[in-house]
């Protein structure tokens, strides 16, 4: 079974490396590695792992951790595709299809930055509407967004009031950008987390914009 292990390690050549080692001396194939963001001294770094029959996801922690300076953010199982630069790949299927362009967007954005769902929101005078939602959305209605008008891309506090119950249930982590104008917006879920990053809201801003300049085009 594959997990996706979120890590923060020391920015210094051979710490990878060792970490790679350490996962391999409990039978973990890791299968890719990507840079979340780095700064300070620290990077973040995602790392999907296939871990051998009867192997329990702990072990991925405390091997991981066994290097110093190495501390895991969460583990979580995965199942998503690998190749996590896929923005021009979608970005050119949205345009070849912009009449279903928001439901391309919502299916493919949770592969991009590996999160469990996402939606796309609007506010007006009937109140909130979903204009598209991947089919990992949950069903649970969204009756308020005082969010909304969204100037820039942003983590929002998942506890707010306007969270629906499930969603704090299941400790969904949420992120949001504007989508072409501030009163629509791209939503996105992590439940379980981890927490979202600056420099993956970023990714999602930078990609949100070129998805509205085509779908507006």
């Amino acid at each position: 079974m594959s997990f996706l292990i979120r890590v923060q390690l020391p920015d210094t050549p051979g710490t990878l490396g060792a970490v790679a080692t350490a996962l391999g001396m409990i039978g973990a194939d890791i299968l890719s590695v990507d840079v979340v963001e780095r700064g300070g001294g620290v990077a973040i770094d995602d790392m999907v792992v296939e871990l051998p029959s009867g192997r329990l996801p702990d072990a991925v922690i405390t091997a991981a951790e066994s290097v110093e300076g190495v501390e895991v953010d969460a583990v979580r199982p995965y199942a998503g595709v690998l190749d996590t630069h896929r923005e021009l790949e979608l970005v050119e299927e949205i345009a070849a299809q912009p009449a279903s362009g928001l439901s391309v967007l919502v299916e493919g954005v949770p592969r991009i930055i590996r999160a469990g769902w996402a939606i796309v929101v609007s506010v007006g005078e009937p109140g909130v509407d979903r204009l598209a939602s991947s089919s990992a959305a949950p069903e649970a209605p969204i009756t308020d967004l005082p969010w909304l008008p969204l100037e820039r891309a942003t983590i929002l506090d998942s506890e707010d009031s306007w969270v629906p119950d499930t969603w704090q249930e299941l400790g969904t982590e949420l992120a949001a950008t504007p989508l072409g104008k501030p009163d629509k917006a791209l939503l996105v879920g992590r439940p379980g987390g981890p927490m979202f990053r600056a420099a993956e809201v970023a990714r999602l801003a930078h990609l949100a914009g070129i998805v509205a300049v085509v779908l507006d085009g």
